[in-house]
């Protein structure tokens, strides 16, 4: 199929179902393709195969107790953020225990671990560039329920481990299991070094009503990606455009989001899912108090963008307004500069507006 950026401008969003072709995808919560692992369930919604070789992304649920041992990945930047519950995760030879919020990142080659601590634990997992869930389809055991299981029902064993995730550059060290320190980490590192971030803590900018947190930035990642959290209210669309030269991803972490994309809205809710490869025209609106959305964009050539329309700042929350602020439109050497075309004024919302 050809899928130039002119194609891609026509296309409709598939929905509710991972394409295996660089699309535009929207999947609802819990949709995607579900994998048993030692009693955790891994719903895949992203791929190689989806997004050009770019990244691959899951969401991992399981109870307490659940847990995944050490293993690396020679090739990966990889990143996890904490949705739901708690959990203890080894990197390299510190230890934390995450809550929702938290999030951690691992360098290729750095061994990490994790045990789930609390009922109903969920993680989100994404990584640069894509390929490593492949050796969760082989290891997993496909299946069709939408929950982990009360236990597990099929136990990997280390040989199976080793000799399936060979291929993939996955190897299992053999490391102590320390004690989790309470450190409150802030800070994001200067390059690409392991490092865990607590919940609102990393660079900050504020744009509008809105506050924007970088959990990665292209210097933590090899320039694979970066990924930054946007918390806000009610806001209207802002200017319809698309990128030439990197993919972006929308996540609904609370409240709901707008996005208008190749002439179709959709709403995401909590844990839904958008997929935007290059040439995807798009623009988003939030549409509930206190919204949060994850944006995960690669390469990371648009990162500037948020300090140059916004300003950094300290605090920890947005600061609230009456009005619906319309996000600035960037400068003309802005948009060539970070790989913008802006293609035309914000959209009228026509779906959902009794909302």
């Amino acid at each position: 199929m050809n899928t130039d950026l002119e194609s891609i401008h026509r296309m409709a969003p598939l929905r509710g179902r991972l394409p295996g072709e660089p699309v535009p995808y929207y999947l609802s919560s819990g949709e995607g393709v579900r994998l048993e692992v030692d009693g955790q369930l891994w719903t895949v919604i992203a791929r190689t195969q989806d997004t050009g070789g770019l990244f691959d992304a899951a969401y991992i649920t399981g109870g307490r107790g659940a847990r995944t041992g050490f293993h690396a990945h020679r090739d990966q930047q990889r990143s996890f953020l904490v949705i739901d519950g708690s959990v203890q995760v080894w990197l390299g030879r510190e230890s934390r225990v995450l809550v929702p919020g938290d999030s951690v990142h691992v360098p290729a080659g750095t061994p990490v671990a994790y045990r789930m601590l609390a009922h109903l634990t969920r993680l989100l997992t994404w990584a640069a560039p894509g390929g490593s869930l492949a050796y969760i389809d082989q290891i997993g055991t496909p299946v069709e329920r939408h929950i982990h299981p009360p236990r597990a029902t099929v136990r990997t064993t280390a040989e199976a481990r080793a000799a399936l995730g060979a291929p993939f550059g996955i190897t299992f060290p053999d490391h102590e299991e320390v004690r989790a320190s309470e450190e409150w980490d802030t800070r994001l590192p200067p390059g690409a070094e392991p490092y865990f971030l607590r919940a609102g803590e990393g660079d900050r900018v504020t744009m509008g009503n809105a506050l924007n947190t970088y959990l990665t930035r292209g210097r933590n990642t090899d320039h694979r990606y970066f990924a930054i959290g946007t918390l806000g209210g009610h806001s209207p669309y802002f200017v319809r455009h698309f990128h030439e030269q990197h993919t972006e991803n929308f996540l609904c972490l609370s409240g709901r989001i707008w996005l208008h994309v190749n002439g179709q809205e959709l709403l995401l809710t909590r844990g839904d899912f958008v997929h935007a490869p290059a040439g995807t025209i798009h623009t988003f609106a939030f549409d509930a108090h206190n919204t949060q959305m994850l944006g995960i964009l690669t390469p990371d050539v648009f990162e500037r963008f948020f300090e140059e329309v916004g300003r950094p700042t300290q605090d920890y929350v947005p600061q609230e307004s009456t009005e619906l602020l319309t996000p600035p439109t960037p400068s003309p050497q802005l948009q060539a500069d970070l790989d913008v075309v802006v293609v035309g004024p914000p959209p009228e919302r026509r779906v959902g507006r009794e909302l």
